[in-house]
């Protein structure tokens, strides 16, 4: 099997400094990665929605010099044959891949078949571009990593891979999270033995300590279409108000605000935090497509 990214855990510290480091030359320079990847084919294949992962990977490929085929799952023969055949085949055809599944286990199969590089483009387990982007924006605004960020909400995927990101970089990361979704069964053991990260429900006490504050979605975008009409999704949502980022809680606060999105606001963030002047929120979105490219370069080998 080709080098590929399912969780950022596979990346060593050097590797993602190189590629955040690689990131912020893209931006600044973009010319000087114009044919970088000329001839080369990346396959974007979405069974789950996408806004900020097709256009960041899209037109990030496109603008290094290659080209890009996006594909739906559901009007594909992915969603009728069985995976280890479609991918094998799609292996021969292009150079690099990005899924964005709903499984983790169609991720790791996608990746022993496909035989090229494979993108984890996001799964119900991780999101390491993101992660990737995380790190980038705070990179930005520290020129390193010496620094704290509170994660606020719901342990899932994007959590996941920021807990995995940081410890690789040496950031020191908070969780506040009072729903978890989903925790890699290394979580427990990792997150005892580390001494840059931290666990706590006392919010007051995260944005005491955080320059950096971050939350994502309440409800998978796979369920956000029940909200108001499924007790449970209601209950979850009554527990985390309490969580919301909003302007009582960093109005007198010296904290950058960070999401992934898509943004609900009402739910884990208000707009008053969206659009306030520390918000980073689409600058972390746009250097999802930097990163993107980096990581692109970085995989097939054109760093």
């Amino acid at each position: 099997m080709q080098k590929g990214i399912i969780s950022i855990n596979e990346l060593s510290s050097a590797e993602i400094r190189r590629i955040i480091e690689t990131a912020s030359d893209i931006k600044r320079n973009p010319g000087r990665y114009s044919e970088r990847l000329k001839s080369r084919v990346l396959l974007l294949l979405f069974q789950k929605t996408s806004t900020r992962t097709r256009i960041a990977f899209e037109l990030g490929m496109k603008r290094l010099g290659g080209s890009a085929i996006v594909m739906d799952w559901d009007k594909s023969n992915f969603s009728i044959s069985p995976l280890r055949y479609e991918a094998h085949y799609v292996g021969r055809m292009v150079d690099v891949i990005l899924a964005r599944l709903l499984r983790n286990e169609d991720i790791v199969e996608f990746a022993h078949t496909a035989r090229v590089p494979l993108i984890n483009g996001c799964c119900n387990m991780y999101h390491p571009s993101q992660a990737l982007a995380d790190l980038m924006t705070v990179y930005e605004k520290k020129g390193g990593f010496n620094t704290t960020l509170a994660y606020v909400g719901v342990q899932n995927n994007v959590a996941n891979s920021l807990f995995y990101a940081s410890m690789k970089v040496g950031l020191h990361l908070i969780f506040v999270t009072p729903q978890k979704d989903v925790v890699p069964d290394d979580f427990g053991s990792l997150s005892q033995d580390s001494d840059t990260f931290e666990e706590t429900l006392d919010l007051q006490y995260a944005v005491s300590k955080a320059e950096f504050l971050y939350t994502d979605t309440w409800i998978n975008m796979e369920e956000f279409s029940r909200v108001g009409r499924d007790p449970q999704q209601d209950k979850k949502i009554k527990k985390l108000l309490a969580y919301q980022i909003n302007r009582e809680l960093i109005s007198n606060r010296d904290v950058y605000i960070m999401h992934d999105m898509p943004l609900h606001p009402g739910l884990e963030i208000d707009d008053y935090a969206i659009n306030c002047e520390r918000s980073l929120i689409f600058m972390q979105a746009e250097n999802r497509m930097y990163t993107g490219q980096a990581l692109l370069l970085y995989l097939l080998n054109a760093l």
